[in-house]
């Protein structure tokens, strides 16, 4: 009963922090991009205190010291809504990739076009990953940070993974490190409920893909090393949850 409790009471607060933040960002349609980003990293910090204080949830940050300066390619896992705030906090310049029908939600999509997020038509397949490419290397060329979830979509904690080879395209053309991110936020935020279970979300930061490998070596490279991490940090979560090991 408790963590229904709690996690109604959540789902109110993170609501009304984005409402009013959609409000008070207004102003950023007059400034560069960088004014919507920094509101969207103040947004996302705040939602993680919420979340601390109203459900018991903590973030544990592990490798911060591997993110490197300057343009990157951050390919991270993706379980549950809450990489989409969570991980912006961590760099000084985001920027996602994302599916086009956002861009289309009044106020939110307008400001994803302010903050010169990177849309995906997935219904144009070859042609829209060379558009993505293209916009890609144009952000990265700015110095920003690219976050791409390498699956495409939201998987559950523990499913088994379904890599998308767009992101081996995306590191191909933009000759930029990759860094790869492994978590298990779907363990206390998982997808398709408004329950949030308490316990420690951890984000591991793994050591940095150089540029220049083949598509295939990258793609591989990176499957391998975010499940391996992931699967762990998944394990290390059921214990904290009291949950038995998953076969």
């Amino acid at each position: 009963m408790l963590i229904l409790v709690r996690s109604i009471a959540f789902n109110a607060a993170f609501y009304l922090n984005t409402a009013l933040w959609l409000v008070l960002a207004l102003p950023t349609f007059l400034m560069p991009y960088w004014g919507i980003v920094e509101i969207a990293r103040i947004w996302g910090r705040i939602n993680l205190v919420l979340l601390r204080v109203i459900c018991g949830i903590k973030v544990e940050i592990r490798g911060r010291e591997k993110i490197p300066a300057g343009p990157l390619l951050v390919a991270s896992k993706h379980q549950s809504a809450w990489e989409t705030f969570a991980l912006v906090t961590l760099f000084p310049s985001p920027v996602f990739i994302l599916k086009r029908e956002l861009q289309w939600i009044p106020i939110f999509g307008w400001f994803t076009i302010k903050g010169r997020m990177v849309p995906v038509d997935r219904g144009r397949g070859a042609t829209a990953l060379r558009a993505m490419a293209e916009r890609a290397r144009y952000e990265l060329k700015q110095n920003r940070q690219l976050i791409i979830f390498p699956e495409g979509t939201r998987r559950p904690a523990g499913a088994e993974p379904r890599y998308k080879y767009g992101v081996a395209h995306v590191y191909a053309t933009a000759g930029v490190p990759c860094l790869p991110i492994a978590l298990n936020s779907g363990l206390f935020w998982p997808r398709r409920t408004f329950r949030r279970y308490p316990g420690t979300v951890i984000v591991e930061i793994l050591d940095v893909i150089p540029p220049g490998l083949d598509e295939e070596t990258f793609f591989g490279t990176l499957q391998t090393e975010i499940e391996a991490a992931t699967a762990r940090l998944i394990e290390e979560g059921r214990r904290e949850m009291g949950k038995p090991r998953a076969d």
